[in-house]
């Protein structure tokens, strides 16, 4: 059983209330006998909306117009709300939005509403494996492999999520404390690499970054070419050393009538990537960027992406910034593509290598002291300074609840307040919130990525609060278009730039991702 494939036709019965009896007909009158006629057809008429309702959903969701599909699946669960098979295709559709939070819910209730619906336990185990709760979801594929002991493709999906639970065990068995190493220390031998004859790509120069580097790198990645893992490692190792020495919380002073460019999620879509230098020009001295994270994963050319980015980070370490996304983290890695995609390209050891200068990367820019640059989002708790998030220790894994999880993971909401996040991480917080915010740190606005957007930036919050998302056509199927935002120094308005999709080679979204995601996905 795929689950991607939508349920379309019901159960026999299922969803239809009971008809009432004949004694009830027999007691009433004529006029009585009329409302109940009418009364027994309305759970009909309902079944037969809310089916409506369901196929219009379905036809959506092939569309890929996942929010209109959500709200008819709404709809038909406002009718037919012990419908597991509502319950599941909305599912799908929170799962297609990344909202891993509500598509856990949908398949909690799906269960719930029938424990015989065996694709509600598939979009539970999908949300859960999203999360990276890969026990949780273990025991969803074990029940319907049990269920269903002749299926292969059941016994399939339990067999690989078994094996992730054990490499996890093994991971986490076999890891010991002891005094970490910077990667120059771990990786001397390194210089010895033999360059083969037959290679004809970029090299360092002198071990240094140079813009002719830089140049025939991007060039040499257009022809779907490796670096040689010499530079490889070598880029590694001094980009490990530079981001040790920078604190969590960057501040960047954009000089009067200088242009400053900030660009959200790339996902592994290098040459939609090319296109923002091809519009926005090269980095520079005099054209200075911010990454806000999520340079990796589900897009399939996540190393050519990330070895641009630290490439001329190294070549402008003071006029190029990368902020950390909840994708630079090991879970989103190895479900996602990054991880499959290193070792691929080159080892299973340098995908180890990338998850500690992760771990260094900062957690978010303030610009003149006066616009705050994060991944996600704010937090749950008021009164949060920059010199808390200054303090924040950031070198690990991101947690599942505090200030840097937040950073990663939050979203804003329309209404005001604090609410729990539709991805099942972080919190998502209101106008309101950010209001304060800013009139407490004495800012004029926050930018932050994380989310899909069909221009590919959105103003929210009374402009408070700006979403820039650089991946146009997301995963090849989202259809929106990217953006980035240039702002001077003497004047913080942002400006909006956003531009469509580019053709890429042919190697499909998620190519590299682990075989079980592809499948829930």
């Amino acid at each position: 059983m795929s689950s991607s494939v939508l349920e379309i036709q019901p159960k026999a019965g299922e969803g239809q209330p009971e008809q009432p009896g004949v004694a009830s007909a027999e007691i009433t009158g004529p006029k009585e006998s009329g409302a109940a006629t009418n009364a027994s057809q309305k759970p009909d008429q309902d079944f037969a909306a809310a089916e409506q309702y369901k196929n219009q959903g379905n036809d959506l969701l092939k569309t890929k117009e996942f929010t209109k599909a959500i709200d008819m699946y709404s709809k038909a669960i406002e009718l037919q709300p012990n419908s597991a098979i509502y319950y599941a295709n909305r599912s799908l559709a929170h799962l297609r939005q990344e909202s891993f939070g509500y598509a856990l819910q949908d398949g909690i209730s799906a269960v719930k509403a029938d424990p015989s619906y065996l694709k509600g336990y598939y979009r539970r185990a999908a949300a859960h494996m999203s999360l990276g709760k890969f026990k949780q979801a273990l025991c969803d594929f074990e029940f319907v492999a049990k269920c269903r002991p002749n299926d292969k493709d059941a016994k399939l999906k339990f067999t690989e999520c078994s094996k992730i639970v054990k490499m996890r065990a093994f991971e986490r068995a076999i890891a010991v404390d002891k005094p970490e190493k910077t990667l120059s220390e771990m990786y001397r031998d390194m210089e010895n690499i033999t360059i083969e004859d037959d290679y004809k790509g970029p090299q360092l120069e002198d071990g240094k970054v140079t813009l002719q580097f830089m140049k025939d790198l991007m060039e040499h990645y257009k022809g779907q070419k490796r670096l040689h893992r010499k530079f490889a490692y070598k880029i590694l190792c001094e980009i490990d050393t530079y981001m040790r020495s920078q604190p969590s919380l960057v501040d960047i002073t954009v000089p009067d009538e200088e242009k400053f460019t900030i660009c959200g999620d790339i996902h592994g879509q290098f040459y939609d990537l090319m296109n923002i230098f091809e519009i926005n020009g090269l980095p520079s001295e005099k054209n200075p960027y911010l990454f806000n994270g999520d340079f990796v994963d589900r897009g399939s050319f996540s190393v050519e992406c990330i070895f641009t980015l630290f490439g001329f980070k190294l070549l402008y370490p003071n006029h190029f910034f990368l902020s950390r996304g909840n994708h630079e983290s090991i879970n989103m890695n190895q479900m996602y593509g990054f991880t499959g995609e290193v070792t691929a390209k080159y080892t299973s050891a340098m995908a180890d290598i990338f998850t500690q200068v992760f771990n260094w990367l900062p957690l978010c820019h303030c610009i003149n002291q006066k616009i705050l640059v994060m991944h996600g989002g704010l937090f749950s708790s008021d009164n949060v300074t920059l010199d808390n998030i200054r303090r924040i220790e950031r070198n690990c894994q991101p947690p599942e609840e505090g200030l840097m999880c937040e950073l990663l993971w939050s979203d804003p909401q329309l209404w005001m307040g604090r609410g729990p996040s539709k991805r099942g991480v972080g919190i998502q917080f209101g106008p309101d919130v950010t209001e304060a915010f800013c009139k407490n740190n004495n800012l004029d606005y926050i930018i932050r990525s994380h989310e899909v957007k069909d221009m590919g930036y959105e103003e929210a919050h009374n402009g408070q609060c700006i979403t820039v998302f650089s991946a146009p056509n997301y995963c090849d199927t989202m259809g929106n278009m990217g953006a980035f935002i240039t702002i001077t120094g003497n004047n913080l308005k942002p400006n909006y730039k956003s531009f469509e999709a580019v053709p890429h080679p042919d190697v499909k979204p998620m190519a590299y991702a682990n075989s079980l995601m592809n499948w829930l996905a």
